[in-house]
């Protein structure tokens, strides 16, 4: 029987953070949904020292929710060789954070690139403290028309949950843009809640700020898992 197509869930894993617990349900049902079965290991960022290594046997990243990172440059990594290898991305919470991090440094052309929360007194910060905390809230979630995220979601608006206290700061997202990111997810407000590389770039490149992984807990699918292990099993 051949190996299962594995999935590095890149982060530091905590069985206390809900999260942790809704992914390996997520990737069930979503397993289950396109009839395909996929594997997944847990790759603390300690462990990921040099990326095309330890990542080499991996079919898909998913960098996920409870940062700051013990090793923020093992999750960068991660997320630097998914990229650049073409492999299936996804980032949610401080993974959408870090993938925001990773681009800015390496495709923007902002090397001092940083989070205000492990860096609070950097120059460049492209993650910043929002300006309304999101810890354990919920609230619609509008995608535009025409994108990936809306293609996978089939509806413009979705309600999603969140666990955070960061996201974008709205200064680099011109330059962001510019280099290639589409922000294609946005609160109520307009804020920017999802971002997305678009084809010509990469195959599956996306992260969300809200944690999608939480509707496994309530026994449902969540799109994005579905959409992220369908790429991973068309490798």
């Amino acid at each position: 029987m051949p190996d299962l197509p594995t999935i590095a869930l890149v982060g530091d894993y905590s069985p206390e953070v809900v999260a942790h617990q809704a992914i390996p349900r997520a990737l069930e049902l979503a397993g289950r949904d396109v009839g395909a079965r996929v594997a997944w290991a847990w790759v603390h960022t300690r462990g990921v020292r040099d990326a095309p290594r330890d990542l080499a046997k991996f079919a898909g990243i998913w960098v996920v929710p409870a940062s700051p990172y013990e090793n923020m440059a093992g999750a960068l990594a991660a997320i630097r060789w998914a990229r650049e290898t073409k492999k299936p991305f996804l980032g949610t919470c401080g993974g959408f954070q870090h993938a925001l991090i990773e681009f800015a440094r390496n495709v923007a052309g902002l090397g001092a690139a940083g989070h205000a929360e492990s860096n609070p007194d950097g120059d460049t910060l492209v993650v910043t403290r929002l300006g309304c905390s999101l810890m354990e809230k919920s609230g619609d979630v509008q995608f535009t028309p025409g994108s990936r995220l809306q293609q996978i979601y089939g509806r413009p608006v979705a309600d999603e949950r969140y666990r955070c206290n960061y996201g974008l700061n709205p200064a680099y997202a011109a330059a962001l843009e510019k280099a290639g990111m589409q922000f294609t997810a946005h609160d109520a407000n307009g804020e920017i809640r999802g971002a997305e590389l678009p084809a010509a770039l990469h195959p599956f490149f996306l992260g969300t700020l809200f944690q999608p992984e939480r509707a496994a807990l309530r026994g449902e699918t969540p799109p994005l898992a579905r959409a992220f292990v369908a790429a991973v099993t068309a490798e």
